[in-house]
């Protein structure tokens, strides 16, 4: 397999976790033999998994595309995996160059609106594509021209880090104890203001007022920080809204542990990993009842879908509940979105391959 990703390994964000997750199951489950990664991306070092290599970065596109060819043609590749739509075009030539068959993967927001027509001609060009979510896959058949039994759903997993365990000791550090902890986590990106962080900063004054000791975490970075920071001033809640920044997995998880709510009322979600990550912590997730956090959340059977207008009685609602058993909240997660359940889905896309068309 021929991997023509943004990022993957060395990556970051929900993109960059997808494909590993991906690409390391395939080679678990012993689906392929060996995978060669051609990332645009890679900032952070990495120790790869068995069976996969990956060539050094290329941010310029002129200079990947021209690096993936020449791979590609000093390789034998059976399979191209495109993990991005912008890229789809670049790997439809390669599956043409090299008599290969194609997986196109589609996540989000890149792929709700109709693309340019290169795009889409590449994407009905695949052999399968894959989508995280049940809205995606909906986007892309309503624009693209293909067989529906072609575009699948296989969602994301969670990482065995994220697990329930103490969260007294990460509350006492961040001097939460006896208050109400909400937490988002998520970029802040000033060209992409969907995630939601505003929409919790906007409720707060009524949470307080309802009788609420709330104070609200936010992880991540981004260019949008400083808008948000004046929100909450705004608001006159900036005693409140605590910006963490970027932070590593094991504060991360004990992040997640420590706090009673996860709210990320996004309306832009492809999926929402960090849904997940919370509720495999054993921390309650809360989003909009619309996108691809629907299937994070099970359709309420995990988390807790709603809408815009309610999520100020629905937030004061679950803190007002004791926190539910978070082993029991953890398996729950697990059992539909575990790595095992990923690694069949993973292995079951490519036996879909091998079937005659």
């Amino acid at each position: 397999m021929l991997a023509i990703v943004s990022d993957a390994f060395g990556g970051r964000g929900g993109i960059a976790q997808y494909n590993r997750d991906f690409l390391g199951a395939l080679t678990e489950t012993g689906a392929v033999s060996r995978i060669t990664v051609v990332p645009r991306h890679a900032p952070d070092e990495v120790v790869l998994p068995e069976g996969i290599e990956q060539t050094r970065p290329r941010s310029n596109r002129i200079i990947y595309s021209v690096a993936a060819i020449r791979t590609a043609l000093l390789s034998h590749v059976d399979v191209v995996f495109c993990g991005h739509l912008y890229m789809a075009p670049l790997a439809a030539l390669i599956k043409r160059l090299k008599r290969a068959k194609l997986i196109v993967q589609t996540h989000g927001i890149e792929a709700w609106p109709r693309p340019s027509k290169v795009q889409r001609a590449a994407v009905e060009s695949a052999d399968l594509v894959l989508c995280v979510s049940r809205h995606t896959r909906a986007a892309v058949l309503s624009w693209a021209a293909i067989e529906p039994e072609r575009v699948l759903v296989l969602p994301n997993t969670v990482r065995e880090a994220f697990t329930p365990g103490d969260r007294a000791a990460k509350r006492a550090s961040l001097g939460m104890e006896g208050r109400h902890v909400l937490l988002s986590v998520g970029r802040m990106d000033s060209g992409q203001r969907y995630k939601g962080q505003d929409r919790v900063i906007a409720v707060i004054p009524d949470l307080i007022e309802k009788g609420y000791d709330v104070h609200y975490l936010i992880v991540g970075e981004g260019d949008d920080r400083a808008r948000l920071e004046a929100l909450a001033r705004d608001n006159n809640v900036n005693e409140r809204v605590h910006f963490l920044g970027p932070i590593g997995l094991a504060s991360l998880v004990e992040t997640y542990r420590a706090a009673d709510l996860f709210a990320l009322p996004s309306t832009g979600e492809g999926f929402g990993i960090a849904f997940l990550e919370a509720m495999a912590s054993g921390t309650p997730a809360l989003g909009l009842a619309i996108t691809g956090a629907v299937d994070a959340l099970a359709d309420g059977e995990l988390g807790t879908v709603v809408s815009k207008s309610d999520l100020v009685a629905t937030i004061a609602h679950l803190l007002s509940q004791p926190k539910p058993d978070p082993i029991a909240l953890a398996t729950a997660v697990r059992s539909r979105f575990g790595r095992k359940q990923f690694a069949a889905g993973a292995d079951a896309v490519l036996n879909r391959l091998a079937e005659p068309s």
